[in-house]
């Protein structure tokens, strides 16, 4: 019986709704949280039954929306056998067979490498690779986050390059607009495949430049906890986070923000006209010990892009955007450079610093 796959998710996080002709079981692969509710009206629109989610691995650049799954729909949700969650079932590992479809065998193949939970997901036709293998130039997962190990991720795809050469590969991320393509042709256009010694690849990683990583522990530490809450974990947007090269095309995170000191910013709040201030943090962030800057605008930066409209009238106004340290205020200054604000920059070192800077005057 034929399988179907359906690629569910608007940006670079691949989600993948697998279903059988004749039956009305169904699969996800890879859920993200914020799109939980529209996986679940899919299903009810198309009465299908969920009877399983996998995740490849404990995501870092997105909260994984299984959990949710599994309380809305009391699905199985599985995992590696050595994944943090508790609330997965950890019983997938290295040469462990699943019958998720009438006729359909799916072989389990353990990828570390990315993460030390990281597994493949091998179909008669297709492989779900997950982190441990993407699309062409994009290469693969990165190697630098907790449990990660590129010397492993060297043994993953040695015995990846033995697979059939026909199979398919659906990766876990795509920056691109990639399709999926043959392994055949994968070994051809991605260079994590060129053939090398386990040294050399870890060599060649290490001369890779990755960017900063920090956030991204935060998302895993929300994705241990079984976190339902997308709010869980600050997350950048439109970021090339888990591919090793980052080589989106030129995107939000491209964007060079400028920035003003506290001292500027209060000579500025103090001319003619004045510039207009945002801050991004959290709402409960205002009321706390570093306090607010009197008439910001308050927009949390994770929901700034649906919240644009809100400041059409500020559009051609000097904007200083404001948060605790300064890195979500960067990102919200790309986040605006790219809806075409031409005047924007960010307070040099956010609340903590205009603290420091007061408390000397």
């Amino acid at each position: 019986m034929i399988l179907n796959a359906r690629q569910l998710n608007p940006h670079s996080c691949l989600t993948y709704l697998l279903t059988q002709d004749g039956s009305s079981n169904a699969v996800i692969i890879d859920p993200v949280l914020e799109h939980v509710k529209d996986y679940a009206d899919l299903l009810d629109q198309e009465k299908l039954t969920l009877t399983h989610v996998i995740d490849t691995h404990t995501h870092a650049d997105h909260i994984s929306g299984g959990p949710a799954l599994k309380d809305i729909t009391d699905c199985r949700y599985l995992m590696h056998k050595n994944a943090p969650a508790k609330c997965a079932e950890g019983v997938l590992d290295d040469g462990v067979s699943l019958e998720l479809f009438d006729g359909v065998e799916v072989k389990v193949m353990s990828s570390p490498g990315h993460t030390g939970d990281s597994i493949s997901l091998i179909f008669p036709d297709r492989v779900y690779t997950g982190d441990a293998l993407f699309l062409d130039d994009g290469g693969a997962g990165r190697d630098d986050l907790p449990g990660g190990d590129s010397g492993a991720h060297w043994d993953t795809l040695e015995r990846m390059k033995q697979l059939s050469d026909d199979l398919v590969i659906y990766p876990a991320h795509d920056y691109r607009k990639r399709q999926p393509t043959s392994l055949a042709r994968q070994k051809e256009t991605n260079p994590h495949l060129k053939d090398r010694s386990r040294e050399e690849f870890v060599s060649y990683l290490d001369g890779l430049k990755l960017g900063p990583a920090d956030w991204m522990k935060d998302v895993l530490k929300a994705n241990y906890a079984c976190a339902r809450d997308p709010r869980a974990a600050w997350i950048p947007v439109d970021q090339p986070a888990c591919e090793i090269k980052g080589t989106a095309e030129k995107n939000v995170n491209e964007l060079e923000v400028t920035a003003v000191t506290a001292p500027e910013l209060e000579n500025m709040m103090q001319s003619v006209k004045p510039p207009f201030l945002l801050d991004v943090r959290e709402v409960k962030e205002l009321s706390d010990q570093l306090g607010h800057i009197e008439g910001v605008m308050n927009i949390p930066v994770w929901i700034l892009p649906h919240r644009l409209s809100d400041l059409d009238d500020k559009k051609n106004n000097e904007i200083i955007i404001v948060c605790r340290s300064g890195s979500r205020a960067f990102s919200a200054a790309q986040i605006l450079q790219k809806a075409g604000f031409p005047h924007v920059n960010v307070l040099y070192g956010g609340m903590i610093e205009w603290n420091r800077y007061l408390s000397t005057k």
